[in-house]
């Protein structure tokens, strides 16, 4: 019994986490016989303490088992799960305790305390600290980048925690693809597409896509130029032409342009699951959320900022894709992380945290008053404002 309600906590700890990432000052509701009345908005500081107090408390009590493996354990959030959530935790301190985030300067992560193993450690220390925990239980990268997007990925040695897909059992489904894909480039595959999302100019300049040194992620990651179906034949447009996709030309809006269907490099990450259903949304590759190559990267990235050096971390990431070395500088470690976690739901974390959010890139302008930093979270849903007037929206919206 102790072993399941440690789990219930920790899966509350974790959506917790999410909600004050993306809103930031949200209520702590810890009985469902709360009058709605009583329902308050904490600080973001307070939901943050809370969920580090939570996931400490029941970290011990989490199996050790792994929960991207079929079994018992598979999709539960077992020790290194947590342990996985605390790095991020500690990694994202300086953000998650500046209560008025379009006022008040942010705390030093070195000033930021925490008390691991009985050991007070700032913020930085932290990090490091449960991403060796996680490398002490037997987590490492895989042999290839691929593996770990495969179809039947289950045997990964590097994914910490996934979504688990099944056609047959589940029916989580994954859009990413789906969205992505022209209508052509997916029929090719016997699948359908929505002609939708792709990467921007930043994430091409970041890859050194039509470069001599682009990044060899580029093409495990985007589809670029002309594709070819799973024969290897030509993929046409209806009127015959050649599908080419041209990512120079995506803009924010390209709407009534000659290039609107082909613009942007598409998401190509996940293997083909050939068997997949309901418009390939149904397949059997799980959804990665966490894995060892960001581990190395928090650790790089925490160290460099408590003054260490992150060199090791960021070069074993690099190494498994055949790229060169390079320095630990905090821009060098963002870049890593936009090229290694594309597609896998970081940027935006990222980006707050190396105050880079707001600002004006890939031809998105900057928004009145945003230099404040106000939507460095989400505004409150006005449906769930007018369930309870106790809320007050966040400011600048």
């Amino acid at each position: 019994m102790p072993a399941y309600m440690a789990e219930v906590r920790a899966f509350r700890a974790m959506y917790y986490y999410y909600l004050v990432d993306m809103f930031g000052r949200v209520p702590l509701v810890l009985s469902s016989s709360t009058p709605i009345n009583d329902v308050l908005q904490s600080s973001q500081q307070e939901v943050f303490e809370f969920v580090v107090k939570e996931l400490q408390e029941t970290a011990p009590l989490l199996s050790t088992e792994r929960s991207n493996r079929l079994g018992d354990y598979y999709g539960r959030l077992t020790r290194p799960v947590a342990y996985f959530l605390l790095a991020k935790l500690a990694l994202n301190a300086e953000v998650y305790t500046a209560n008025n985030w379009t006022v008040d300067a942010r705390p030093d992560g070195k000033n930021i305390f925490f008390n691991v193993g009985g050991q007070r450690l700032n913020a930085w220390q932290t990090v490091v600290a449960y991403c060796d925990s996680i490398t002490a239980m037997g987590y490492q990268l895989s042999r290839t980048y691929e593996e770990n997007f495969s179809v039947f990925n289950e045997t990964s040695v590097e994914n910490i925690f996934t979504i688990p897909m099944d056609k047959n059992f589940y029916t989580n489904q994954m859009q990413y693809l789906f969205r992505s894909r022209h209508y052509n480039h997916a029929k090719a595959y016997g699948l359908s597409g929505e002609n939708g999302s792709s990467a921007t100019v930043e994430v091409l300049r970041t890859f050194g896509y039509d470069t001599d040194s682009v990044d060899a992620r580029f093409d495990k990651c985007y589809f670029a130029g002309v594709v070819l179906d799973l024969n290897g034949d030509t993929i046409r447009l209806d009127n015959g032409t050649v599908l080419e996709y041209l990512p120079w030309v995506v803009d924010v809006d390209v709407s009534g342009k000659p290039y609107e269907k082909v613009a942007g490099a598409r998401m190509k990450k996940y293997a083909i699951d050939k068997t997949a259903t309901k418009d390939g949304k149904l397949m059997d590759n799980d959804i990665v959320l966490f894995r060892y190559a960001d581990v190395l990267l928090m650790k790089s990235e925490a160290k460099v900022r408590d003054g260490g050096n992150g060199d090791a971390e960021l070069n074993q990431v690099r190494a498994r894709v055949g790229m060169p070395e390079r320095q630990a500088t905090l821009e060098n470690i963002l870049d890593e992380c936009q090229m290694e976690l594309a597609w896998e739901g970081w940027r935006r974390q990222d980006l707050v945290r190396f105050g880079l959010f707001t600002r004006t890139y890939s031809s998105r302008p900057q928004l009145p008053d945003e230099s404040n930093g106000y939507t460095t979270v989400f505004p409150i849903p006005e449906n769930i404002r007018s369930l309870n007037t106790n809320l007050t929206q966040n400011p600048g919206y």
